[in-house]
């Protein structure tokens, strides 16, 4: 009889799990939507012996909070930012320096497809499985006040998401005025007038429903967001998967997230077209401003250069993503 029960028990651990993953993103966003069809196929593939139970729009905390209740087996998995893959390893934002890619979304798109293998490979060394790197867009900067050009922008105070040292690579490059938040307290700085400017693709700007308190938008992105759903290679209900039901959460996840990336280009047009109909008013700076960006760029390499935040690896890929 105790044995029955023995192997009733090492069946139930084998063939049913629930894996939790959480994300800042809201439910009706192209990621969260992921998310949702992710555990629908999941589910269905693996006829209920996997679970996917998503906690969407930040109820599980920001990213760091996502993160440390992975580590401790609280969570299976979730959506980060590049911002965070960067505490995870320096060289996984590399396409996200400002100005790589200018207005140009195809070669944006073409250089992410061409690096997700080394970024799982990068990822898997720091001991997480990658569902995929996803493209979140290209980055605008919204402002509750108007400026014309560069100089009037640089007296403005801009958001800064706390403990980015990326960001705060380019705010020194560019002089500007920074207030560090979390991201979920962004919303809360525009009204209460502790920021006036702040950064985000035209998809997360209505997400985090900025759109209420700005005005204006810089009509020239920044830079290229990604992130990406990772899984702890530690957790113990991942290490609970059989082999052929991780195969299959990793195709599933692979094709939605292929599909995904196809559509957040036009979703993200879509999304500044919304803006621009909601009465934001788009600013174009002057031309003298734009022959500033290659030394932006190259401050912002050198500063990440000399704090060990990129190697001598990443310069490299760097170099060839300016090519």
């Amino acid at each position: 009889m105790k044995l029955l029960i023995m192997l009733m028990m090492a069946s139930s651990l084998s063939y049913s799990q629930t894996l939790k993953f959480a994300a800042i993103a809201p439910e009706g966003t192209t990621l969260a939507d992921v998310m949702v069809k992710l555990a629908k196929v999941v589910k269905q593939k693996t006829n209920g012996k996997v679970k996917i139970k998503n906690y969407l729009g930040g109820v599980q905390g920001d990213e760091p909070d996502v993160m440390r209740k992975m580590r401790i087996n609280s969570l299976s998995g979730g959506f980060f930012t590049g911002k965070f893959l960067g505490n995870i390893q320096g060289g996984l934002r590399i396409l996200e320096v400002p100005f790589n890619f200018l207005n140009d979304s195809k070669k944006a798109t073409s250089s992410l497809k061409n690096s997700q293998s080394w970024m799982s490979e990068t990822l898997k060394k720091n001991k997480f499985t990658n569902l995929g790197v996803m493209e979140i867009g290209s980055v605008y900067v919204v402002t509750t006040k108007k400026v014309k050009n560069l100089k009037e922008f640089q007296g403005l105070k801009i958001w800064a998401w706390e403990g980015d040292p990326l960001v705060a690579a380019m705010i020194s490059a560019m002089k500007l005025v920074s207030v560090s938040l979390p991201l979920p307290s962004v919303l809360q700085g525009f009204e209460s007038s502790m920021i006036e400017a702040a950064y985000a693709p035209p998809l997360g700007i209505l997400a985090l429903q900025w759109n209420s308190k700005i005005k204006y938008l810089i009509n020239f992105p920044t830079a290229y967001s990604i992130g990406a759903i990772l899984i702890n290679d530690n957790d113990k209900n991942w290490k609970k998967v059989s082999t052929a039901h991780k195969k299959i959460i990793k195709d599933e996840a692979k094709k939605l997230i292929e599909q995904a990336n196809t559509k957040t280009q036009s979703d993200n047009e879509q999304g500044l077209a919304v803006l621009k109909e909601q009465g934001v008013e788009f600013i174009d700076f002057p031309k003298s401003d734009f022959e500033q960006i290659d030394s932006v760029r190259e401050k912002v390499i050198s500063e990440l250069m000399t704090n060990k935040f990129f190697n001598s690896q990443d310069e490299k890929k760097l170099n060839k993503l300016k090519k």
